[in-house]
């Protein structure tokens, strides 16, 4: 029987049946370039059951960035991966194994694109913020010289107009 506060009779919330559905995911670092994805596969299930990997691939060349992430169901198996292959060799590398910190904010939450880390440190900026790339004053003789190619372009269009009345 669940009660008003969605407490189970044995003392779970649903978001404590729900975790216990998630898998585990690991990170799985300083993999080799090359390296046969299956051979890592079958070594992972040799430590246990439900146990889920893909490597990252680079967008342009289709190789391995040198990382992936392993899903596992069973808490107790995650561990035994990470106790069994963080720094183990594989491939001429040193592995790194460890548990991944899931985004909190989906997307904009502490990636690269310049949301708000999810460490809820300070992201230190790039760029200057107050950088002047170009003045709008109006005492300027000349037109901004990123736009001076399109505006003769303009000029000429207007010029070569007649309009008739």
């Amino acid at each position: 029987m669940i009660n008003f506060a969605g407490v189970n009779d044995d003392g779970q919330t649903p978001t404590d049946r729900f975790s216990s559905f998630m898998s585990i995911r690991l990170y799985i670092g300083n993999l080799p370039q090359t390296f046969e994805e299956q051979e890592l596969v079958a070594l992972l299930k040799s430590i246990g059951e439900g146990v889920r990997f893909k490597s990252v691939l680079d967008r342009e060349t289709g190789s391995c960035r040198g990382f992936g992430f392993a899903n596992v169901d069973d808490a107790k198996v995650a561990d035994a991966v990470i106790e069994q292959l963080n720094g183990k060799e594989f491939g001429g590398s040193t592995l790194r194994v460890e548990r991944s910190e899931r985004r909190e904010n989906g997307p904009a939450g502490g990636n690269r694109r310049g949301g708000a880390p999810a460490s809820g440190q300070p992201q230190v900026a790039r760029k200057a913020v107050n950088k002047v790339v170009h003045s709008d004053a109006k005492n300027e003789g000349a037109p901004d010289p990123r736009w001076a190619g399109e505006l003769s372009k303009l000029k000429d269009l207007l010029g070569n107009q007649t309009t008739a009345v």
